[in-house]
């Protein structure tokens, strides 16, 4: 694209004593003590992690002392992508990790704060989580769940969820999960292809001030796939289904069964996430115990400067990968504070007064929740306590510079913004904060530690302060080990190395700044192209979406190869009382001088929804499909979707447009 920026603002920024007392600090002080390597700055600490990448992964696991129960020889065999083998020969556990405790690794030190929409809580400690686990692990064993077997569940972002994903691990079976409110034919695509030997469910659960029964799902379920199942009476009712055994009745069955861990290679399953199925069915991304662990003991220990004593929440479903990394925040020592519910109810303040009631130190969010605050006029610095927040994370789409400027603002300007991109494909960031580096307005502050991240062209050459394609020119630890069903590995292969052999290609738009920086402009296969001029989406949405009259929006660019009658296509949901007469003629003025003439829509179309995936990002490259022809049917699944109505607005669009 070829343009330089000016310099931002800088909306934090770190006072000496600050760096000084932060973990990464610290990492950089034992490098120098204990391996001689004497690093200035942050820059050069990630200059030498994806240089020497066999020097920063077994620093990595000796500063954060991973108990391996068979020691590696090597760190890595050959460095190559995909195939990279880290750390052969060596055995561990990460359920044995994530219990091994907090502050003092006391019986009585706090490892969990829940909390429920309709006011239920619980607080729980290390000593009382282990014996959960073990007893959850007794029953297990006593199901039949050996090491490689699949344990499923059906269930939210709770407490008997966390044990039940524990118990799992410390056995060496392999852990999936859904969110409660995905339909039953989703779960299906999801949990049949895995085979799970036993399948853990709630009966139902709580949103938006109404309790939802799951149980109809659950023998949905079970038809498609004949399993032991599991209970949960989450809604506390005393809730039966016919063949199931009881949650509550296991474990008290089971109390006392002595804590134990299998020791399992650095690479075995240790869960398997999803793609968003948007076409055909979700592919299961499978994760190895070791590379998780040690790449949450880096993101969260390091960039999120976490570990004991402190609090760590990020509001999420069991359904999205940020579930699985805000867990990892027991690796680190680190109290995680869990909530299930509406984030809108009764208002929506009640995340941001659940950081202050329970100290929370580290906030992770969506980037629609900030902009939804910043769009109400919340204040929460006015409102509540939030002395003990030291850094709101922001993930799941590109944050706006109004998200940046409104968290400065409005939740505090000593808060650090941890606006951070990776991808459910590694279970972590490629990019995000550090304690030692400014926030610059609208940009991420920093490739991480070990993630090699480039810009690309189309050619494969790099590119510098221009956006390109994101790319990791060298392996990680939480590439996938491999895809679900997917034996000869030509799924992963097309998935990430066909475009660059080799390189990982993420599928982002990105521009690394001179200063390190990194701004993320969304997919790179929903792009608009005008004219030549190439532009992500998210720069359109920042624009947009600033209308207090716009609530949501879909920008669809229909050029292809070949096609004479491509248009730029904007559908917006209006906010409430507003006109799209109104708005229309502002909307194209400040498209035209922000962006430029030619990202000025053709035609600007309301809606009442924009459909996205179950897990809430929008569903661009489909809706584009079906507008340029591709039968619905073809171009994405419903059942992947969160709204499946709202597709029918482009559906019939299609046809007008036919005609």
């Amino acid at each position: 694209m070829g343009f330089r920026a000016p310099s931002p603002e800088v909306l934090w920024r770190p006072s000496s004593e600050q760096v000084a007392a932060s973990r990464m600090a610290a990492f950089r002080r034992w490098l120098r003590s204990e391996r001689g390597v004497d690093l200035a700055d942050y820059r050069a600490l990630w200059e030498w992690s994806v240089s020497d990448l066999r020097g920063f992964w077994g620093a990595v696991a000796d500063f954060f002392d991973v108990g391996f129960h068979d020691r590696a020889d090597r760190v890595l065999t050959t460095e190559v992508m995909p195939g990279a083998e880290w750390f052969p020969g060596a055995t561990l556990n990460y359920a044995e990790h994530a219990l091994r405790g907090g502050p003092g690794k006391g019986e009585d030190d706090l490892a969990v704060i829940f909390e429920r929409e309709d006011g239920r809580t619980e607080e729980i400690t290390y000593g009382e989580l282990r014996s959960r686990v073990a007893a959850a692990r007794a029953a297990l064993v006593d199901l039949g769940v050996r090491t490689g077997d699949r344990v499923a569940a059906l269930a939210p972002n709770c407490p008997e969820t966390l044990v039940a994903f524990l118990a799992a691990a410390s056995l060496g079976a392999t852990w999936s999960s859904c969110s409660p409110d995905f339909g039953a034919r989703a779960v299906a695509d999801r949990f049949v292809q895995i085979e799970p030997k036993v399948l853990i469910a709630v009966d139902g659960y709580h949103y938006g001030g109404r309790a939802f029964d799951v149980r109809p799902a659950v023998d949905q379920l079970r038809e498609a796939m004949p399993v032991a199942t599991v209970l949960i009476d989450y809604l506390g009712e005393g809730a039966t289904l016919s063949g199931a055994l009881s949650w509550d009745d296991l474990l008290a069955q089971h109390r006392g069964a002595p804590l134990e861990f299998d020791a399992v290679p650095f690479d075995h399953p240790l869960w398997v996430l999803y793609s968003s199925g948007t076409t055909g069915l979700p592919k299961g991304i499978v994760h190895g115990h070791g590379g998780i662990v040690l790449e949450h003991l880096k993101a969260i220990g390091l960039h999120c400067d976490l570990g004991p004593g402190d609090r760590f929440t990020w509001f999420t479903t069991t359904g999205w990968m940020m579930w699985n990394f805000l867990v990892g925040g027991l690796l680190n020592g680190t109290a995680l504070v869990l909530f299930d519910g509406s984030p809108g109810r009764p208002s929506q303040s009640v995340l941001w007064e659940l950081a202050a009631r329970t100290r929370v130190n580290f906030f992770g969010t969506s980037a629609p929740y900030v902009q939804s605050c910043f769009k109400r006029g919340l204040r929460p610095k006015d409102d509540f306590d939030l002395s003990a927040l030291r850094a709101v994370g922001s993930t799941g789409a590109p944050l706006s510079t109004d998200g940046f400027r409104w968290i400065a603002d409005a939740v505090g300007e000593d808060v650090q913004i941890a606006s951070i991109s990776g991808g459910t494909d590694v279970c972590t960031a490629f990019v995000g904060p550090s304690p030692d580096v400014p926030v610059w307005l609208g940009e991420i502050s920093c490739p991480m530690l070990g993630a090699a991240v480039a810009a690309y062209d189309e050619h494969g050459a790099e590119l510098h302060d221009e956006v390109g394609e994101l790319v990791l020119t060298r392996p990680m630890p939480t590439m996938p080990v491999f895809f679900w069903n997917d034996p000869d590995g030509s799924r992963l292969r097309e998935a990430y190395f066909d475009v660059f052999p080799g390189v990982w290609r993420h599928g982002d738009w990105v521009r690394i700044t001179d200063r390190g920086s990194l701004v993320i402009y969304g997919r790179s296969d929903s792009t608009l192209n005008r004219g030549g001029i190439r532009m992500g989406t998210a720069e359109f949405y920042r624009v947009v979406e600033g209308f207090d009259e716009i609530a949501d929006s879909l920008v669809i660019d229909t050029s292809g190869p070949g096609r004479t009658d491509d248009e730029l296509l904007c559908f917006l949901v209006l906010a409430e009382g507003a006109s799209l007469a109104d708005v229309e003629p502002r909307l194209a003025a400040a498209l035209r001088s922000e962006l430029s003439p030619r990202h000025v829509p053709n035609r600007f179309i309301a809606v009442d929804e924009v459909p996205r995936t179950l897990n809430g990002k929008k569903l661009e490259v489909p809706v584009k499909k079906i507008l340029t022809g591709t039968p619905p049917e073809r171009a994405v699944s419903r059942d992947a979707l969160g709204n499946p109505a709202a597709l029918d607005s482009f559906v019939q669009l299609r046809g007008h447009l036919d005609d």
